[in-house]
């Protein structure tokens, strides 16, 4: 099976604005000054949440800290703290808005590594259900979504927000409960 087109006229004005100049650090840009970009889902006092403009599945997003380091090891425990304090209340919200079956959360350190964005550390999280990888990401090298981005921000910004003003159930300090 082979594909030779694939009409989405809908992704015309993302590869318009791709083409501009990109900022020096994306990250950075996206949380300058008083409004910041659109996919920004949530502000924390160290960290932050923004979807990914090239999401593998609708709910895809990165928590990232607002300090511009590379590495993990770079950040101190504060900042390493509410990253993964947020990261948690990130699945919490993508289980309750899009009953996932499991998730994938990673953070790429380094170009071999896989990581798009070199020099500013970031957490992935994307929701996965069984069976999402479809003919079209297998054959066609293409990722079908099924949600426009401004309709998954609304919806993340709301589910982070519904989740973040509700304490987490409390957990036990005993072993092995």
């Amino acid at each position: 099976m082979s594909f030779e087109r694939l009409w989405t006229p809908w992704r015309l004005a993302y590869v318009t604005e791709a083409s501009r100049t990109v900022p020096a650090c994306i990250f950075c840009a996206a949380v300058a000054g008083p409004e910041p970009d659109p996919l920004v889902v949530h502000r924390g006092e160290r960290t932050f949440v923004i979807l990914n403009k090239f999401p593998y599945n609708n709910g895809h997003v990165m928590v990232v800290p607002y300090r511009h380091v590379p590495r993990l090891s770079d950040l101190d425990a504060v900042d390493l703290a509410e990253l993964m304090a947020l990261a948690q209340a990130v699945e919490r919200a993508l289980t309750d808005l899009y009953r996932p079956h499991g998730f994938n959360l990673g953070i790429n350190v380094g170009k071999p590594a896989g990581a798009g964005v070199l020099n500013h550390l970031h957490l992935h999280v994307v929701p996965r259900w069984d069976g999402d990888t479809s003919f079209m990401t297998v054959f066609g090298d293409t990722r079908v979504l099924p949600e426009e981005l401004s309709v998954t921000t609304g919806r993340v910004r709301e589910a982070l927000a519904r989740v973040l003003a509700s304490p987490p159930a409390s957990v036990s300090s005993e072993p092995g409960r």
